[in-house]
Parts: structure tokens; sequence; C-alpha cells
């Protein structure tokens, strides 16, 4: 903060990104906050707890709030990504709708517009991916979503390429409400290291194993040792629910999960600043989704 900053008020609040599965939240969010705190992959649903990516723009404190995606829920894990999608839009004092402008108004995008004038809440447009759309796609999308009578202002975005995110960040900074900041000003996230390195790790095992394996994994760091070097020994726990599928991320001869490990170390160190040591075993856990300590873990409600 520049001393003339430091002479203005202070502004602190929570916005909430929701959106449907891939409209590039965790892409948005890491852009906003300048730094990787939230997982990225092609496959839908990647993120499942509800996270916190904190951010400074001039005297305001923005904590944004990382959804899991929202749609037609079934089974008990997706009925509670759901749920802490819409609890984070419930306490938030900024929500922001991300549209994936390349495909437009579907079902679980209706869905949420739905929800929110349910619940008696404006939100923020935001038009994500605009590169790949054309501009009176753009437009007539635009119009549409600004007939629901919710939506002030609307922004056109690419998360990726960053084009029209500070736009949009300024803007945020100006709406939520003075008050103090909540968390230092060089933390990024409201994750501890354990975790989000689990979430490393679990990110590389959707990007390598591609459909290979289905959502039925997850990732646990179990172990922690720092050394008097600044290196940390990390022990993480792959778990799947049946044997062929550990099998799948073993792959022949350990090759498979000793990639996974390589690039998941690389991205940690990234994260942390300094030399990680990473052991990763692979067990097999039936009917993880119906356990309730992981969903403690996830911080997500097992009730739902």
């Amino acid at each position: 903060m520049t001393p003339r900053e430091a002479q203005r008020p202070t502004r602190c609040g929570f916005v909430a990104l929701l959106g449907a599965p891939n409209a590039g939240k965790s892409t948005l969010l890491n852009k906003l906050v300048g730094a990787k705190v939230s997982i990225v992959t092609p496959k839908v649903q990647t993120t499942r707890a509800r996270l916190l990516g904190i951010a400074i723009e001039g005297a305001t404190q923005l904590v944004f709030v990382d959804t899991p995606g929202i749609f037609g829920a079934k089974r008990r894990l997706e009925r509670a990504m759901v749920a802490a999608a819409w609890s984070g839009a419930q306490e938030a004092d900024v929500v922001v709708l991300l549209v994936d402008a390349a495909r437009g108004l579907d079902a679980d995008t209706e869905r949420i517009v739905a929800g929110l004038k349910a619940a008696g809440r404006r939100a923020v447009l935001a038009l994500n991916k605009i590169d790949l759309a054309k501009r009176e796609r753009l437009l007539g999308l635009a119009d549409a979503l600004s007939r629901e009578g919710i939506f002030d202002p609307v922004f056109m975005i690419s998360g990726l390429t960053g084009s029209g995110v500070d736009d949009l960040r300024a803007h945020l900074a100006g709406a939520v409400p003075e008050g103090p900041w909540l968390f230092p000003e060089d933390q990024l996230s409201d994750l501890p290291e354990r975790l989000l390195a689990a979430e490393i790790t679990r990110e590389q095992v959707f990007l390598q194993l591609h459909d290979e394996l289905p959502y039925a994994s997850t990732v646990e760091t179990e172990g922690w040792e720092e050394f008097k070097n600044g290196s940390v020994k990390i022990s993480q726990t792959i778990y799947v629910q049946r044997e062929g599928q550990k099998a799948i991320v073993l792959g022949q001869g350990g090759r498979q999960v000793k990639r996974i490990g390589a690039r998941a170390r690389a991205e940690i160190e990234k994260l942390l600043g300094r030399k990680v040591h990473l052991f990763l075993f692979v067990k097999v856990r039936e009917g993880w989704t119906e356990d309730r300590a992981r969903y403690e873990a996830m911080r997500l409600d097992w009730t739902q």
C-alpha cells in the first residue's frame, strides 16, 4: 500500500465467484490474486471445497471465495460441493457470476440465475473466455442476461489472458464495504500449506491421467517434516476406491506415479519457495466418498 493509499479508509469484503462447472472460476481467481491458489484442470468440478484467495487493490483487501461449480448434483459429494458454493454466495458482500461466453447460457447457468433471484441477490456479471467467442455472440449473451434484472454491471474478460480482469478487480475494490483488513498483507489464501500441497498433487493426478481415472480419487498430506536447511519432506497418499484404479495411478513399473510426483513437486516448490522432497503413496480406500472424516478434511458438509 502506498503512503497516499494508507491515508484513505481501508475496505475489506468477501467476493463469491459463482458459475457452472468449468466456467473458469479457478483460473480467474489465480489471475485476480496474482498467484496460484486454486488448481486448474480441463475436467469439470475440479474445485471441491470452498477456498479463499486474497488480493490487495489499493487500500482494499478483496477476499475471493472460489466455489465449486453449481450443477444438478445427485451424489453426496456433488451435493456437498454445490451446498458449499451457495453458502459462499450467501455470506459474500458481492457475488460475481462467471459465464463461459463460448458455451453460452446453459442449464447450469440458468439454475444459478434462478437461485440468485430466489435469494434476492444481485450480482456482477463477468462473461469469461471472450477470446473464444465472436462479438455478436458476446453482445447477445450480455443482453439476454441483463434482461434478468439482477446484474450490474457487466464485464467481458478472459481469466486466462487477463483481458478485462484489472477493470473487474478495480470495480470490486470499490464495491466492498469500508472496514479493517482481515488477513496479513502478504497472505494469499486461507488454506494451510499442507492442504494446498495436497491440492497441487490432486491437480497433477487429473492432468496426467485425463479420463483414465474418475473422480473417485483424493490426496491427503500425511507427513510434513521441516529441515534446518529450509527444505521440507512431504509425504502424501493418493486414495482411490478400487485396486484397478490403484494400478492406473501407479502405472507400469511405477512410472506414472513418479511422473505425477515430479510435476507436483515442481509446483509445490514454486508455491513454497524452497526445496521439496515429495513422497507419494497410493492406497485403496473403498467408499471414501461416504466417509465423514474425508468431508471434514475438504471442509465440506457431510450431511448434504
